[in-house]
C-alpha cells in the first residue's frame, strides 16, 4: 500500500475520499491475491510440473522424429551401399569367369598339342595294336554286356565326345607325366 507523499494533498471532499479508499482496496484485493498464489506452494508445483510435462513431451516428440529421419537415411545409405557392393560382385563374378574360359581355352590348346606329340612318338605297331583291342574290346561288348549297362555306357561315350578337348587335355598331361617318369627312372 502506498501513502501519498507529503507534499501531495488529500482528498478534499469526503466523496474523494472514498474513492481513495475504493482504489486501495482494489489494490490491496490484487496484492492478496498475488500474494495467496505465491504462498500456494502445491498450485505452483502443478503448474511447474505441467510446464516440465509439456517441455518434455515436445523435446521426445523432436527426438522421436529426428531418430526417425536418421533411421530413414541410414536405411537410404545401406540400401545405396549394398547396391554398389552387389554391382561390384556382378563385375568381379563376369571378370572372373572371363578368365576362366580364357584360361580353359589355354589348357585345352596345351591339352592338343601334348596329346599330338604323344601320338606321334607312339610307334606304328603300337598304334595297330590299340586299335585291334579297340575293334576287339568292342565286338565282345556288344555280345556280352547287357542292354541297361550298354545305353548307360553310350551315354558316357557321348559325354566323353562332347568333352573330347578336356579329355584329350588330360590324357596328354598323364601321357607327358608319364614320359617324365619314365625318364627319371632310366
Amino acid at each position: 500500500m502506498t501513502q501519498p507523499p507529503h507534499d501531495e494533498p488529500t482528498a478534499n471532499s469526503p466523496e474523494e475520499l472514498r474513492e481513495q479508499v475504493e482504489h486501495t482496496r482494489q489494490e490491496l484485493g490484487r496484492t492478496v491475491e498475488a500474494l495467496a498464489a505465491k504462498a500456494d506452494v502445491k498450485a505452483r508445483a502443478q503448474e511447474k510440473a505441467t510446464e516440465v510435462r509439456q517441455q518434455a513431451g515436445a523435446k521426445a516428440a523432436v527426438a522421436r522424429d529426428q531418430a526417425a529421419a536418421k533411421a530413414a537415411e541410414a536405411k537410404v545409405q545401406a540400401s545405396a551401399k549394398a547396391a554398389v557392393v552387389k554391382e561390384q560382385a556382378t563385375v568381379k563374378a563376369a571378370e572372373v569367369k572371363e578368365q576362366a574360359v580364357v584360361k580353359a581355352g589355354e589348357l585345352k590348346v596345351k591339352a592338343a598339342e601334348v596329346a599330338a606329340r604323344v601320338e606321334e612318338r607312339l610307334p606304328q605297331p603300337v598304334k595297330e595294336k590299340a586299335a585291334l583291342a579297340a575293334g576287339e574290346t568292342a565286338r565282345l561288348w556288344q555280345e556280352k554286356a547287357p542292354e541297361p549297362i550298354r545305353t548307360t555306357a553310350a551315354q558316357g561315350v557321348r559325354l566323353t565326345r562332347d568333352r573330347r578337348g578336356l579329355l584329350l587335355g588330360l590324357t596328354g598331361v598323364a601321357a607327358l607325366t608319364w614320359l617324365v617318369v619314365r625318364r627319371r627312372r632310366a
